[in-house]
Formats: C-alpha cells, sequence, structure tokens
C-alpha cells in the first residue's frame, strides 16, 4: 500500500510538471523566460528521478539516508521556486511538494515548510496577474490543509498499521516459544512416563528374577526340584516382563489388565506370585461392590500395589502384606500394608543415586496425575501402610476397563 502511494505521488508530480510545461508554450506566448522555464523544468525532472534511485540504495533508518533526503528535498523545492518564479503555472506542483516535505521532515518543520509554499505560490500568482483574489488565497490555503490532514491521517494509520505488526510479530515469537515449551514439557512427561513405566515393570521383574534365580542357585543341589521351579518362575516372570515393556512402548494397559483381565484377579496373581518368590504371606482382599474403573485408574491402582510390594520384599523383612481394594460411593482405594520394621518417611523422600528411591515419587506423580491422593505411614519397628485414592464419579465410574 505504500508503495502504491509513492508511485501515485510521483506521477502526479510529473503529470503536473508536464501539464504545466504544456501551457507554458500552447496558453501562455513563447518567449526567452519559456525556454528557460523548459530546460528548468527538464533539470527538475531529472533532479525529482535520481533522488529515489540513489536514496534507496542507502540505509531508511540511518543519519546519512535522512541528511540526504533532505537536501534533496531542499534542491527539489529550490528548483521549484525558480519555475514558479517564471510562470505561475508551476503553482500546481505545490500539491506533490506538500506531501514530500510532511513525508520527509518532522511534523513542526513540514507544518512550516508547508505553510511557506503556501504563502510563496500566492505572493507568486497576485505578482503575475498583478493582483489578488479570494481564489488565489482560498484555492492553494485549501490545498495545503487538505494535504496536512490526509499526511497526518495516513501517518496515524501508519502508526497503527506499524503497532499492529509489531503484535503480529510478537504473537507469532511467543507461540514459537510456546510451542517450544510445550514440546519440551511433553518431552519431560514422557520421559517421567517411561521412568515410572520402567520403574513398575523392567526394574520389578528383574528383581524378582534376581531373587527367583538366586533362591534357585541355592537350591541346585539341595533340592534340584525347588530349583526347577525356581527357574521356571523366573521364565515366567521374564516373559511377562517381556510383554510389559512391549505394552508401555505401545501404550496399552499391562498384561495382567488385558484380555478382559480384571483389577482384583490381577491383585490376586500379584499377591500369590509374591508369596511365592519371597515366601511373605500376601493376601488380597475387595471390599465393597465391584465397579467399572476407567483402564489409567486400573493401571494407576496395579502398579501402586506392585511398586508397594517390591519395596515390601526389598526391605521390610516382613512375614505378612495385606492387599486391600476398596470401592466407596465416592472413591476407589488401595491400602498395601505389611508387618515389616518400617522406616521414617521424612528420610526417604529424594531419589537415591544408584537409581533406587523413585519408586514412590513416580507413583506419587501418577496418582496426582489423575486427581488422586497418595499417603505413606510408617515408623521403625511397626511396618509401613501405603494407601491410594482415586475420586470417582458419574463420568468416571463408567469408564472403559
Amino acid at each position: 500500500m505504500l508503495a502504491v502511494l509513492r508511485a501515485c505521488l510521483h506521477a502526479a508530480f510529473f503529470v503536473l510538471l508536464a501539464v504545466a510545461v504544456l501551457r507554458l508554450f500552447t496558453v501562455r506566448e513563447a518567449g526567452h523566460w519559456s525556454w528557460a522555464a523548459l530546460a528548468g523544468a527538464a533539470l527538475l525532472a531529472v533532479v525529482y528521478t535520481s533522488g529515489p534511485l540513489v536514496l534507496r540504495r542507502l540505509p531508511s533508518d540511518r543519519l546519512p539516508a535522512r541528511a540526504a533526503a533532505r537536501v534533496w528535498l531542499a534542491l527539489v523545492t529550490a528548483l521549484w521556486a525558480v519555475l514558479l518564479l517564471i510562470s505561475p503555472d508551476f503553482s500546481w506542483l505545490a500539491f506533490p511538494l506538500f506531501f514530500l516535505h510532511l513525508h520527509l521532515l518532522r511534523r513542526y518543520h513540514a507544518v512550516v515548510a508547508v505553510a511557506v509554499i503556501t504563502g510563496a505560490v500566492i505572493a507568486v500568482q497576485a505578482l503575475h496577474a498583478r493582483d489578488i483574489s479570494l481564489a488565489m488565497v482560498l484555492g492553494p490555503t485549501l490545498g495545503a490543509a487538505f494535504a496536512v490532514v490526509i499526511a497526518l491521517g495516513y501517518a496515524a494509520l501508519y502508526a497503527e498499521s506499524d503497532q499492529r505488526q509489531r503484535l503480529i510479530e510478537d504473537l507469532r515469537r511467543t507461540q514459537g516459544e510456546l510451542a517450544e515449551s510445550q514440546h519440551r514439557a511433553g518431552a519431560l512427561a514422557e520421559r517421567e512416563r517411561l521412568a515410572r513405566e520402567i520403574h513398575d515393570t523392567l526394574a520389578q521383574g528383574l528383581s524378582s528374577i534376581v531373587l527367583l534365580l538366586r533362591s534357585a542357585e541355592g537350591a541346585v543341589r539341595a533340592d534340584p526340584d525347588t530349583a526347577l521351579a525356581r527357574i521356571s518362575e523366573a521364565r515366567a516372570t521374564a516373559s511377562e516382563n517381556l510383554d510389559e515393556a512391549r505394552g508401555f512402548v505401545r501404550g496399552l494397559a499391562p498384561p495382567a489388565l488385558a484380555a478382559g483381565g480384571s483389577l482384583p484377579d490381577a491383585l490376586r496373581r500379584l499377591c500369590s506370585r509374591v508369596t511365592a518368590e519371597s515366601g511373605i504371606d500376601c493376601r488380597c482382599r475387595v471390599e465393597g461392590e465391584a465397579v467399572p474403573l476407567p483402564a489409567d485408574y486400573e493401571v494407576a491402582l496395579l502398579r501402586a500395589a506392585q511398586a508397594s510390594l517390591a519395596n515390601v520384599v526389598a526391605h521390610s523383612s516382613a512375614r505378612t502384606a495385606v492387599v486391600t481394594l476398596a470401592c466407596l460411593d465416592t472413591e476407589v482405594t488401595l491400602d498395601v500394608f505389611d508387618n515389616g520394621r518400617g522406616f521414617d518417611p521424612a528420610l526417604r523422600r529424594r531419589t537415591r543415586p544408584d537409581g533406587t528411591g523413585y519408586g514412590m515419587r513416580g507413583l506419587h506423580d501418577r496418582i496426582t496425575a489423575l486427581g488422586g491422593r497418595l499417603q505413606i505411614e510408617s515408623a521403625p519397628g511397626e511396618g509401613t501402610a501405603v494407601a491410594v485414592a482415586l475420586p470417582l464419579s458419574a463420568d468416571n465410574g463408567q469408564g472403559e476397563t
């Protein structure tokens, strides 16, 4: 739009210059001054044309460019003033000159220049006519006022457009930063998900395999049948672990819940396996009427039981562990209690350098993400209780299972 307005301004200047020259040789009598005016008009046309070509090669925001533009404007105005003294027909060029001054000069200086040009046009016309009339004063004055109003309005529109463009650029930059931030957040969330799944599946499964093979190693000579049974259990655990790994890579439910398996059945099988692998008397109880739960609820509760029982086996030296699943009116709860040696929860809040200690933090993040809560109660010599609660509503109480 700005380029179109500039092109129209330049075209108007040359058209009015050509009209003034034609009137000089058609309406008025040709003479010595007419040929001088023709030469001056040609020189003005050359100077006017060279200005934009030279200024275009200079950075518009640099001081030399602004100084060169003002020198060019002064030269054009001086040549026009000489032509105006020769013939009043060149008064028409004042109108495009108004816009040039309003565009290239500061507002106060531009208005002063427009007033001076207007006064010069009125004075020259009165000098050539040897009289002054209302039309001589009113025409240039209205033209100058019209040019000032248009220039001010254009400046306001240009400022608004420039501000809008800056806002658009800021919005695009903000959108880019937001997209990058979301990408980082998504990557971190995926890393957290993978960390939780690896801890709750591969790490615990490998730990069980190590315990089973260690038991088999101790019984291989004294009781080969027990050793074979432990090896068979280790192979089954490894196979289930492999299915778990494939499942969480695809974002699917654990094998214990796949193919129509229910959460209570999965918990009972988990307790039976813990008993077989560790010798701990692990029992599962289900209280209340079972309701269909969303898949992410069932996965979270199963992972909570797996992580809690893995800690029982690894750290508690317990003889008994009880897993209780309860479906209440407003929430579903899972409690894991053991009668082991217990610990001080305040001393185990951080992940240790060897990578252990992540399970409860990852479990807490998983439960919190579902709007639930996780509580751990323990004390040295008094066992440990892990309580998980997830809210139930009319919507998620009928979720996919």
